[in-house]
């Protein structure tokens, strides 16, 4: 009991241990993991290259400007709905204003808390121009400096894989060199699955969702659909958060309460189709993650790396099951992780 006890606490204290290493390196690692995983999704492309006798430099120069020129097709598209979007901005401001005032009289007549109050509250707790500003400045910085990491190690990983790969089976025992090599070799492949499963869900979201908004008749339907779409990559919050904000903007706009429920049903059908049809489908069961865990990753990867986290959570979380799958001592973990199969009960005659 006593020895049982202490392997425990030795386990909770490295678990502690590594998510602490987790949290207070995150500007170190989280732009290394997204670059990976970038790297994961090109490597057949730059593969495919190479064995055409095209060099390695031109084949990740090739990738790294693909990658760059979807980035753009994807921000010249959003920002094309967007300023859609905007053209109707007099009108939204003028029912948030509305809105504002029914909301300071209902805190009026059941509060007791008077419009100049309520207006003194506010400014108490407004944050000064100054800060804003330096807030947003501090934020695009943070964020151009990251994208640079992340397009540095996505180059950098797909030019040093063979020496990464030849690193880790030197510091391997030779016993276990063929187990390292098919983990590396299933992290990969099933890596690329899941991105490629994963851009595939988006894309049938993007014609699902713009269809059906398009039907309901809500304004500028394909940049909520895509907004929906996008949202996918964190599973359940994201086309949640998709479908609020869809109607949170129709609300604003003065749809009426029935375009409101069909948004509502909308999301429950294409919800329904996706988790039963398209998932198995396209997804495939080697990177199925069960929806405990799937919370639970979530949840993790925002207390440590904030909105990146809530991104790579479940790529992350899929490889680590990839890992606990092959090493014997950690398959209980990996089963643990995983999605429960059905149990086929025999027929009783």
């Amino acid at each position: 009991m006593t020895l049982s006890l202490t392997s425990i606490i030795k386990k909770l204290l490295v678990l502690f241990l590594i998510f602490t290493g987790l949290y207070f390196a995150k500007d170190l690692l989280m732009p290394l993991c997204i670059g990976g995983i970038l790297a994961t999704l090109f490597l057949p492309l730059c593969k495919w290259m190479e064995s055409k006798k095209i060099t390695r430099n031109i084949s990740i120069f090739f990738c790294l400007l693909t990658f760059l020129s979807i980035i753009f097709i994807l921000i010249a598209v959003l920002g094309l709905k967007i300023s859609e979007l905007l053209t109707d901005l007099a009108f939204i401001k003028q029912k948030a204003i509305e809105s504002g005032t029914h909301l300071q009289k209902y805190i009026f007549n059941h509060l007791n808390i008077s419009i100049d109050e309520q207006f003194e509250i506010l400014k108490n707790e407004q944050p000064s121009y100054s800060y804003i500003l330096q807030t947003i400045f501090g934020s695009v910085a943070y964020c151009f400096t990251t994208f640079i990491l992340v397009m540095a190690y996505f180059v950098f990983l797909l030019l040093y894989r063979d020496h990464i790969k030849t690193f880790l089976l030197k510091i391997t025992p030779a016993a276990q060199k063929s187990e390292i090599k098919n983990i590396l070799y299933s992290a990969a492949h099933i890596s690329y699955q899941y991105l490629i499963g994963l851009s595939k869900m988006i894309g049938l979201l993007w014609i699902m969702y713009g269809i059906a908004f398009s039907i309901i008749g809500i304004k500028n339907a394909i940049f909520f659909a895509i907004l929906c779409g996008m949202l996918e990559i964190i599973p359940y919050i994201g086309n949640i958060t998709g479908t609020v904000l869809t109607v949170i903007f129709a609300a604003i706009n003065g749809a009426h309460p029935l375009m409101l429920a069909g948004i509502v049903l909308s999301y429950g059908i294409i919800q329904l189709v996706q988790t039963w049809f398209f998932e198995p489908l396209i997804m495939g069961p080697q990177v199925k993650i069960n929806p405990l865990f799937t919370i639970i990753a979530l949840v993790m990867g925002e207390l440590l790396w904030e909105i990146p986290g809530l991104v790579l959570a479940i790529p992350l979380t899929a490889l680590l099951k990839i890992v606990c799958d092959h090493i014997p001592s950690l398959k209980p973990y990996g089963f643990l992780i995983g999605t429960i199969k059905p149990v086929v009960h025999p027929k009783i005659i």
